[in-house]
C-alpha cells in the first residue's frame, strides 16, 4: 500500500476542486481538476476542460498514484463548473395538465394494444403495466421501472415507438 492509499478520506477531500499534477507508476503524469477521490480504492477522478465546452474525465487508480501536487486552487466559478459535470441535464418541464394528457394518452394507447394498465400511487400519477412495471411522469421510456428486464426493455421499446409516432 502506498502513501496515497494510506491517507484518510478527510485528507483526500482537501484535493477536491483543485488543479493537480498526479505522478503515477511508470513515470506517467496526469493533470486535471479533482472531482472526487474514491474512498475504497483511493482512485482519483480528474476533469480536464477541452475546447468548445467538452470535458475529458480520467481516472488514476489509487494503487498507481505516487505523488499528488496541487497546482491551483479552484475559485467559485470552477467549483460550479465541476459540480455540474455529472448533473443531469434539465429536462422539459411539463404543466400538470400536460402530464395528465400524456398519462391518459399513453394509457389509452396501451389499452388499445391490449396491454393491461392501471393507475396507482399518489393521485393516480403512476401507471402500472401488468402489475410488474411502473411508468412515472413524464411517461417516457426512461421513467419505466421493473425488476423484470425483458418486460422492461419491451415496454420501453413500445413507448419509444409510440412517442416517435406522436411527433
Amino acid at each position: 500500500m502506498n502513501d496515497w492509499q494510506r491517507k484518510s478520506p478527510l485528507d483526500w477531500e482537501t484535493y477536491v476542486n483543485k488543479m493537480v499534477k498526479v505522478a503515477a507508476i511508470e513515470k506517467h503524469e496526469y493533470e486535471g481538476w479533482v472531482l472526487t477521490v474514491d474512498p475504497v480504492s483511493a482512485s482519483i477522478v480528474l476533469a480536464t476542460f477541452l475546447e468548445n465546452e467538452k470535458v475529458s474525465i480520467s481516472v488514476v487508480l489509487g494503487h498507481a498514484v505516487q505523488e499528488v501536487e496541487i497546482l491551483k486552487e479552484g475559485d467559485d466559478e470552477m467549483k460550479q463548473r465541476l459540480s455540474c459535470i455529472f448533473a443531469p441535464e434539465e429536462g422539459k418541464a411539463y404543466s400538470p395538465e400536460e402530464l395528465e394528457k400524456r398519462k391518459n394518452d399513453l394509457k389509452t394507447w396501451l389499452e388499445t394494444n391490449h396491454i393491461p394498465v392501471t393507475e396507482q400511487g399518489e393521485a393516480g400519477r403512476t401507471l402500472c403495466v401488468a402489475g410488474v412495471l411502473t411508468i412515472d411522469p413524464p411517461y417516457g421510456p426512461e421513467e419505466c421501472s421493473s425488476s423484470n428486464e425483458i418486460i422492461l426493455l419491451r415496454v420501453q421499446g413500445l413507448i419509444q415507438g409510440y412517442l416517435e409516432k406522436q411527433q
